[in-house]
């Protein structure tokens, strides 16, 4: 190959071009008077990130290593972690290529205009391919992405509902606790840019992490969880190297271990306001090896102190004083938490419908407006949610099976695809892209049998909650944090 071919082939990575300061290829120009969209640093990053993905994830993952059992269970957890952090990567290495992306529905816009650039499964076929018009496009794509974050922002107000709820020893109507969750959620929610918003992720990535410590340390040192019955004699703990669920069971605890690392997305959104976004692929892996280690050792321990007695939020496990101790620190963190999981769709609807006026970083009132009804807007939708499907398990398992897929593994095989394929002929014949190639195609069709069947064991889930007796209700004002 001629050294020409060769500085053809060569990953572009690592030189980013010169750009002007005062604009953005996503917010356009950049005003003085103007929010700065462009001053998250690395560290910040790093912290963002890991708000992202640790928060309601890691409270349900003890409940399903009950169901997979400790192995299988820890072999899945740890096989969602690969596929999320490659997942990662191909959104940085995305990003750079194509500087307009700002979030995953811009990636899944350019991999759309042309089709053909990869090996796609029929799933990918009929979310993306069967919608071409540029209207029809738009709106499922739209649809998609927010879709994910206002059910992982409903979920936080589940969560946040849940944890008032054992701080004051079930004072009120729990709808009242969901309905304060998400005004106070939305006032945080609002602040502009991420890179304001980071303060609060150094309080609530702390916050969270205290309170899981808390519980995970107590269960050890109790001599039996708190629901499990008393017997004489010390308390043996009855985990299992394996389970037996029943399909339904079985890929809905998988469904909710994906949940866990559902952030990915908002990582589009991270990097487009990073001041230097080469530093990203760096962030991604420092997060995402703190995350897995965390929710490892916090599901491992608390699974294996409690064994099916383990309660979900996983808060509650050790009970009384602790589950209010523990929910005291974890509150802070849950809003965090929400405002993350709240302000990225905002922002992504808010970037859409003024990407190209000057309101978009000009400090006038239709600015504010847009902005303001933006942030209330997905609140309210998440709000009805929370209040419509109130058991923890059964809501996050939904999100994980139904949006985890589409949004963590599906576009980013399409989008390496689209990259890579038919690009560089000579590189067919290097292993590691073989691999790749084989890899995104797997990860295509893996997503869609889990779109499918975890949903399917997500409802059966919710369908059994609502049957039993003395389970969850729409906008109820039953106490909702003992759940097991």
């Amino acid at each position: 190959m001629d050294s020409s071919k060769m500085e053809d082939n060569k990953d572009d990575l690592t030189t980013v071009p010169s750009q002007d300061l005062n604009h953005d290829d996503v917010f356009g120009e950049l005003r003085e008077d103007g929010p700065n969209y462009r001053n998250v640093g690395f560290t910040g990053t790093v912290i963002l990130m890991m708000k992202t993905q640790i928060g309601l994830g890691v409270l349900a993952i003890p409940s399903a290593l009950d169901v997979l059992g400790m192995v299988p269970g820890i072999i899945c957890l740890l096989a969602m972690a690969v596929i999320t952090t490659w997942s990662g990567y191909v959104i940085g290495t995305f990003k750079l290529r194509h500087r307009e992306v700002y979030s995953i529905d811009d990636a899944g816009g350019i991999v759309l205009g042309l089709t053909g650039r990869g090996i796609l499964s029929t799933g990918f076929c009929l979310c993306m391919f069967l919608h071409q018009s540029p209207l029809t496009d738009h709106f499922v794509r739209t649809y998609l992405q927010n879709l994910d974050y206002v059910f992982n922002s409903a979920s936080a107000i589940l969560g946040l509902s849940i944890g008032l709820n054992a701080v004051s020893t079930h004072a009120t109507c729990t709808a009242v606790f969901a309905a304060v969750a998400a005004v106070l959620g939305c006032a945080m929610a609002s602040i502009r840019t991420l890179g304001r918003i980071t303060w609060l992720a150094w309080v609530g990535l702390p916050c969270i992490l205290a309170a899981v410590i808390i519980v995970t340390v107590a269960v050890g040192l109790e001599d039996r969880p708190a629901s499990a019955p008393m017997t004489d004699g010390p308390w043996v703990p009855d985990w299992k190297v394996a389970g037996n669920p029943t399909f339904a069971q079985g890929i809905a605890a998988v469904s909710n271990l994906l949940f866990a690392f559902s952030g990915t997305p908002g990582f589009f959104s991270i990097v487009s306001e990073m001041r230097d976004p080469r530093q990203y692929t760096s962030a991604m892996l420092t997060c995402q090896a703190g995350v897995t280690a965390v929710y490892a050792i916090v599901g491992c321990i608390i699974y294996y102190y409690c064994g099916t007695y383990v309660s979900s939020p996983a808060l509650g496990s050790a009970g009384g004083t602790i589950k209010i101790i523990s929910y005291a620190f974890a509150i802070p963190g849950l809003f965090v938490s929400m405002t993350i999981v709240t302000h990225i769709p905002a922002k992504f609807i808010f970037v859409h419908a003024l990407r190209g006026s000057r309101h978009l970083t000009s400090n006038t009132l239709t600015h504010w407006v847009s902005w303001l009804g933006c942030t209330c807007g997905i609140t309210v939708v998440a709000w009805i949610i929370a209040s419509t499907i109130p058991a923890f398990d059964a809501l996050v398992s939904l999100i994980g099976a139904l949006l985890g897929p589409l949004m963590c593994m599906i576009p980013m095989g399409a989008m390496w695809l689209y990259d890579n394929w038919g690009k560089n002929n000579d590189r067919k014949k290097n292993v590691a892209w073989v691999v790749a190639s084989f890899w995104s195609v797997a990860l295509i069709i893996l997503g869609t049998f889990l779109v499918v069947a975890g949903t399917y064991g997500s409802v059966m889930g919710i369908m059994d909650t609502y049957s039993k007796s003395g389970g969850s209700a729409a906008f109820s004002c039953a106490d909702n944090s003992n759940s097991v």
